[in-house]
C-alpha cells in the first residue's frame, strides 16, 4: 500500500509557498504517496498551480464547528501515515493531531511560534543550524528518513492574458515588477521611492515598470506610478495564477515581504527586496544572486504590523541604496 502523508500549513501567501519543497522531497522520495495539504481556503488556487500535490483541502479554522468536524472526518478516513505541521501554531498542531495520522510531526519547542504545539506532536525535529524557513521546513522530512535539503518549486503555471498582455506591450526590453504594497503597514517601503527606482531603472537599463497592486491598494500602486516620470504603469487586476505568470518572465522584481516577492523567488525571478520587521535569512530569498536590503537588526518591532517607534524601519532604506542594489542585480550601471 503506498505511503499517505498531510501537510499542515494554512497561511499566508507566502508561508504557504515556502512550504511546497517538502511536497516536492516527498513526491521524489514516494513517488506513488498520496499527498494532501490542509491549507487556508484562500490559498487553494496557490496548491492547485504545484503538481505534486495529490489535492489541497481547503479549511477555515475559523469556520463552523459542524463544517470543521466533517474535515476532521474525512482527514481520520484516510487513514494518513503521517502528517507534519509546517505552521507551528496550536491551531495548526491541533488539527495535525485531530487527523489521526501514525505520527505527528513538528518542530522542537524553540524553532515553533506558540511553544505549546508541541504538546501535540508525537515526533518533534530540531532544525540545527537552519535559519530559512524553506529549509526548517524540509528538516521535518528527517522524520520520515528523507534528507533531501534542496529547494524545488515544481509549479504548472496556466496561460494567463494578464502576463501576455504585458509581454507584448513592453516588448524585447521587457519589464520589472515592482510591488509596493503590504498587508503589514511597516513593511511597505514608500510610494515615492518605488517610483524613483522607476525611473532609474529606465534611464540605466531602458527597461520600464509594472506595478502590482491587490485588494485596497490600488491608489499606493497610482501613487508609484504617478512619481515614476512615466517610467512605470500600472498592472491590470491579478489572479494568483497571473501573479506567477508575470513573475516568471519579469527581468527583476522589487518588493517587500509579501506573498509577491515569495511567488517570485519560486518562480526563480531575478530579486531586490526590501526588508524592515522581519528578517532576511528567515524568510527572504535564497538564491546568492539575489539581493536583500535590510533594516530588521535595527529594528524595535520584529513581526509587528505596527511599528511602535514611527518612521517604519524601512523607510531608512535610502533610494540609492536601492538603486545601486537593482543595478547590480540587473548588471548595469547608472
Amino acid at each position: 500500500m503506498s505511503q499517505r502523508f498531510l501537510i499542515v500549513r494554512l497561511g499566508s501567501l507566502g508561508d504557504v509557498i515556502h512550504g511546497i519543497p517538502v511536497a516536492a522531497a516527498l513526491r521524489s522520495a514516494h513517488p506513488d504517496a498520496r499527498i494532501d495539504w490542509l491549507v487556508d481556503p484562500r490559498y487553494v488556487d496557490v496548491l492547485n498551480l504545484v503538481p505534486v500535490l495529490s489535492r489541497p483541502i481547503g479549511v477555515n479554522p475559523r469556520g463552523s464547528r459542524a463544517t470543521l468536524l466533517g474535515v476532521i472526518r474525512d482527514l481520520r478516513r484516510a487513514r494518513y501515515d503521517a502528517a507534519l505541521d509546517l505552521q507551528g501554531l496550536i491551531k495548526s498542531a491541533v488539527l495535525a493531531r485531530a487527523a489521526g495520522a501514525a505520527q505527528t510531526i513538528g518542530l522542537t519547542r524553540a524553532h515553533l511560534r506558540e511553544s505549546a504545539a508541541s504538546l501535540f506532536y508525537s515526533r518533534r525535529v530540531d532544525p540545527d543550524a537552519a535559519r530559512h524557513v524553506v529549509y526548517k521546513n524540509l528538516a521535518l522530512l528527517d522524520a520520515l528518513g528523507i534528507s533531501h535539503r534542496e529547494a524545488q518549486f515544481p509549479l504548472s503555471i496556466p496561460p494567463s492574458p494578464v502576463a501576455d498582455a504585458a509581454a507584448a506591450r513592453f516588448g524585447h526590453e521587457g519589464y520589472v515588477l515592482l510591488n509596493p504594497g503590504a498587508a503589514w503597514p511597516n513593511k511597505r517601503w514608500p510610494a515615492d521611492r518605488f517610483g524613483a527606482v522607476a525611473a532609474a531603472i529606465r534611464e540605466a537599463a531602458g527597461m520600464r515598470s509594472l506595478v502590482l497592486w491587490g485588494p485596497g491598494e490600488q491608489p499606493l500602486a497610482e501613487a508609484v506610478v504617478a512619481a515614476s516620470r512615466g517610467s512605470a504603469e500600472l498592472s491590470a487586476p491579478t489572479t494568483i495564477s497571473d501573479l506567477f505568470a508575470l513573475a516568471s518572465r519579469a527581468r527583476l522584481v522589487v518588493a517587500g515581504d509579501t506573498g509577491p516577492l515569495h511567488i517570485a523567488t519560486a518562480v526563480g525571478a531575478p530579486v531586490v527586496a526590501l526588508f524592515g520587521p522581519t528578517f532576511p535569512e528567515r524568510n527572504g530569498p535564497w538564491s546568492p544572486a539575489d539581493i536583500s536590503i535590510s533594516r530588521a537588526h535595527a529594528c524595535v518591532c520584529h513581526h509587528k504590523r505596527q511599528c511602535r517607534r514611527p518612521p517604519a524601519c524601512i523607510d531608512d532604506i535610502a533610494v540609492e541604496e536601492v538603486i545601486e542594489a537593482v543595478q547590480r542585480r540587473l548588471g548595469v550601471h547608472g
